[in-house]
């Protein structure tokens, strides 16, 4: 007969079986019983997240023509990349429901403010079109409202890495200034979509809970299930910049009231610490403008659950979004802002072209094991400082170029052709832009006076972050290949190029 059986409830909400005995069977029985409890308990060692609201969800929403046309009857921004080549679709649904508003102390839980507030939005997916294709973990995004509209800034830098890498990924209008822009742009489309209350709402206090909502009903859907026939393991909240900022408030604030998350991605969200007492994995990736903006200032050293990249020759915005970004700009707004701005600024070649983007669909995948296996991401080394001050400002050590020192180095930086600063001068946004000069032939010939010198220094340069994680096998092979290829130095490379494996 069994003698005592004891439960011992975890932190989560699960239970696990402590201790044991067995009078009569001895060893065997007991061994069996371990077993097959663990068995039978595993389903409830997953996090138990408290209950969030589940809204109601309409669509997809049909278009009537092709992006572009003058009705505007179709998704803002939908994307120009090819995604059915890719095995991917795009659909655009509507999500209504309830929220809270909430107290948001600096680093601390927050309390709810009241109840109540009816709210209607957009969500944009792109996901697989089959199951096979799904690595099981969907990205969700909050879209960017710097410029005056939803921006979905994540996804411009990764986009490539999450089509090849199979996840799916997720947009939603949080804020007022998107949502107002998509009615503006769109009376027909988006007209009854409101994130205000009818006007008496407006300083985006309803965000936080339509940002968990829609994670609600990605991961609970309440009757159209947006993922179609996808079986999703993990959800992942991701922002940039100034959506990543109400992403780190949310973190401190309202993620411990409940919690729908399963990783959280900031991306350029600087000057906010994050709490120590994390529910689960945040990774924050951090540009030159960042560091230089307000972060330095509260730098927090990797834990358990915390981990942050900073990456040396890149701006807070680059040259790669741009190539994303302004396209769609053209087409659904009839002008580029930064078309507009690149004159104004200091240096007018806007966008540094070390490729941030490589970092970034790194650190997703380090994210993404991190979540499935508890294996923590590489330890970033950090960018040296050279002055703090005024405020939460800093200023970044240089070498004779004008490049950062320290942080996270790809070859482009390591072994350059050119000049790639996250800073510039000028009015606007032009300093979060920094620039991109390419160093004259003099410069390159007594740099690299041979060209299997240069490759045999970028392939080094992109083993040594391969083997570190700050780059993905795709995207090292695709760095090599151009250096192999380019006319940098004189005469041929005298060694094969690496390969490095998939990841």
């Amino acid at each position: 007969m069994i003698h005592r059986i004891r439960f011992v409830p975890p932190p989560d909400g699960g239970c696990v079986v402590l201790a044991w005995t067995s009078r009569l069977y001895g060893d065997r029985l007991r061994n069996w019983l371990r077993a097959s409890f663990v068995i039978a308990l595993a389903a409830l060692l997953v996090p138990t997240f408290a209950a969030v609201p589940s809204p109601l969800v309409t669509g997809p929403i049909t278009s009537s023509g092709t992006p572009g046309n003058t009705a505007h009857d179709y998704i803002f921004f939908a994307t120009t990349h090819d995604l059915p080549t890719q095995g991917y679709i795009e659909q655009e649904f509507f999500i209504e429901g309830s929220a809270n508003r909430y107290t948001t102390p600096a680093g601390a839980t927050g309390a709810i403010v009241d109840s109540g507030h009816p709210y209607r939005t957009r969500i944009v997916v792109r996901r697989p079109a089959n199951d096979k294709d799904f690595n099981g973990t969907v990205l969700v995004e909050w879209t960017n409202v710097t410029n005056g509209f939803d921006a979905e800034n994540v996804w411009f830098f990764g986009w490539e890495h999450m089509l090849r890498a199979g996840y799916a990924w997720v947009g939603v209008s949080a804020q007022r200034v998107g949502v107002d822009r998509l009615k503006s742009w769109s009376p027909a489309r988006y007209g009854a979509l409101d994130v205000t209350q009818g006007g008496t709402i407006t300083d985006d206090a309803l965000s936080y809970d339509i940002m968990s909502q829609a994670g609600q009903a990605l991961r609970n859907p309440r009757g159209i299930d947006m993922l179609g026939n996808l079986k999703a393991k993990r959800y992942v909240a991701i922002g940039e910049s100034q959506s990543a900022g109400r992403l780190a408030t949310y973190i401190n604030s309202v993620m411990p009231l409940g919690n729908v998350w399963d990783g959280v991605f900031l991306l350029s969200a600087f000057g906010t610490a994050i709490r120590t007492d994390l529910p689960v994995p945040v990774m924050k990736v951090l540009f030159e403008w960042d560091i230089q903006t307000g972060e330095a200032a509260v730098r927090q050293p990797d834990t358990r659950k915390f981990h942050r990249w900073e990456v040396a020759g890149t701006a807070h915005v680059d040259h790669h979004l741009r190539l994303s970004r302004e396209p769609l700009e053209l087409r659904d707004l009839a002008v580029s802002s930064e078309a507009v701005l690149a004159p104004q600024c200091g240096v007018p070649t806007i966008g540094s072209r070390v490729p941030n983007h490589y970092v970034v669909d790194a650190a997703l995948e380090s994210l993404n094991k991190w979540i499935k296996n508890g294996r923590e991401p590489a330890t970033s080394p950090l960018f040296e400082i050279a002055s703090f001050g005024p405020g939460q400002s800093a200023k970044i050590a240089r070498d004779s170029y004008g490049m950062a020192i320290g942080g996270i180095r790809l070859s482009q930086i390591a072994v350059p052709t050119a000049i790639n600063v996250g800073d510039n001068t000028g009015p606007s946004a032009c300093s979060r832009w920094g620039y991109h000069i390419p160093f004259d032939i003099p410069t390159l010939e007594s740099l690299y006076p041979r060209h299997s010198g240069y490759v045999r220094d970028v392939n080094r340069v992109t083993t040594d972050n391969y083997r570190n994680g700050f780059i993905l096998a795709p995207d090292a092979n695709a760095t090599v290949r151009e250096a192999r290829e380019s006319r940098v130095g004189s005469g041929p490379s005298d060694s094969a190029p690496p390969q490095f494996p998939d990841d």
